[in-house]
């Protein structure tokens, strides 16, 4: 309620009551106990605005969560439905780009399959410590894309000072620099790569900064022995374009053998105004498929365990976001992956179907948020695998074709 206003209506009606009591009382002597509830009624609403008057306003603040060793605790996430309806792709149960693996012509194709999921829906938790030192950080991060729609950790890692120790997106293979996607695995081109790590960040200007990491690469292929090594150099050129720069290094083991895997990477976001974004990711990569995804196998070996040949390739992706309104965005992109063709590598496959002479991939979408915790997202895609062996009716190229939709409640 209004004060000032009470108090201004309030005034002249105690005012009034109090000049006609004396006329109502000779007019009317019953009425004697209806004049005297009056007078408390008025008296109990002045009392009333008196108590507004001296009451301070309550402050409507968020709460602020802490954990029993008094970390400050933020939470956040999503509730994601995905869907697609794939016309020609992977016979994979799961709905995620399969680009890399999709059936030959005429070989065995998925056709007209319709396939849902809920597995990319997300939970987060942030933590910070303030101390004498500097704020201690540290974040946990889960979804259910592991086996069986399990629980899998996405991020888990702890912040000081410039250091970062834990799992999280690999040091290489960053997706910054991706055209935005629904695919939860992103397409041809990019990578979405995470690691657990050891990281140092050195500033040197708030425009360019060094980040090296001793990293576990998670190559199932190889016996590790030792950590890739990553190197990445961030530079803001000016507010609207940002360019990154990075390399690996890293051993490929067998048990007979060793072999230096190595990979450069150049990746570019350009503003080319508030509503139009340009990005750009580049990758030359030796002896390694861990990294980027959708690649052939790093290396073979011989049946002595001699790593024989490697595989080299170069992959591209490029993509256009315009935000139509504060509601409505869309994004445009392409994809592509060549693989060199090296005969002792090939020669050492059985079944040459397997492995791939190039994938190209193109999508358009549209993001539109009817309230702001809401995205809701369609998006088309086509692409292509040629293989380096045709399957027995002489096809060398499969295809993916599908419509992909999202829903997404974010908190």
């Amino acid at each position: 309620m209004n004060t000032q206003f009470l108090n201004f209506m309030l005034k002249p009606l105690t005012l009034a009551c109090m000049i006609a009591l004396p006329a109502v009382t000779q007019a009317a002597p019953a009425s004697e106990a209806e004049v005297e509830q009056l007078r408390t009624e008025v008296k109990a609403k002045s009392e009333f605005v008196a108590v507004q008057a001296s009451t301070p306003a309550i402050k409507t603040e968020g709460l602020a969560l802490k954990t029993k060793g008094g970390a400050e605790l933020s939470i956040y996430g999503n509730v994601r439905a995905d869907a697609l309806y794939q016309s020609e792709g992977g016979s994979a149960s799961r709905l995620y780009n399969q680009i890399s693996s999709v059936p030959l012509d005429g070989n065995g194709e998925s056709s007209d399959r319709l396939k849902a999921s809920l597995a990319a829906t997300r939970l987060g938790l942030d933590f910070k410590t303030p101390t004498q030192a500097g704020d201690v950080g540290g974040k946990i991060e889960v979804d259910f894309l592991g086996a069986n729609d399990s629980l899998r950790i996405r991020h888990a890692y702890l912040t000081y000072d410039n250091w970062l120790i834990g799992q999280t997106w690999s040091n290489f293979a960053v997706p910054d620099y991706m055209p935005e996607t629904i695919d939860a695995l992103g397409y041809v081109g990019g990578a979405v790569k995470r690691t657990p790590q050891v990281r140092y960040s050195y500033k040197f200007d708030p425009a360019t900064n060094l980040v090296v990491a001793a990293e576990d690469s998670k190559d199932d292929s190889s016996n590790m022995r030792l950590p890739a090594l990553t190197a990445r150099l961030n530079h803001k050129f000016s507010d609207t374009l940002a360019v990154s720069a990075r390399a690996m290094a890293t051993e490929k083991k067998t048990d007979a053998d060793t072999e230096t895997a190595w990979g450069l990477g150049l990746g570019a976001k350009l503003d080319l105004s508030d509503q139009t974004v340009v990005k750009a990711d580049y990758y030359h990569v030796k002896g390694d498929s861990s990294f980027v995804s959708w690649a052939n196998s790093g290396f073979v070996t011989n049946a002595d365990k001699d790593i024989i040949a490697s595989n080299e390739f170069d992959s591209i992706t490029l993509g256009i976001t315009q935000q139509f309104n504060a509601q409505l965005r869309g994004t445009l992109g392409y994809g592509y992956m060549k693989a060199d063709k090296n005969n002792r590598y090939i020669n050492a496959f059985a079944d040459k179907t397997k492995i791939n002479k190039d994938l190209w991939q193109a999508w358009a979408n549209v993001f539109y948020s009817p309230t702001k915790p809401i995205s809701l997202g369609l998006e088309y895609v086509y692409g292509e695998r040629e293989a380096f062996g045709a399957a027995p009716n002489g096809s060398t190229k499969g295809e993916d074709n599908r419509v992909n939709a999202v829903a997404m409640y974010n908190f």
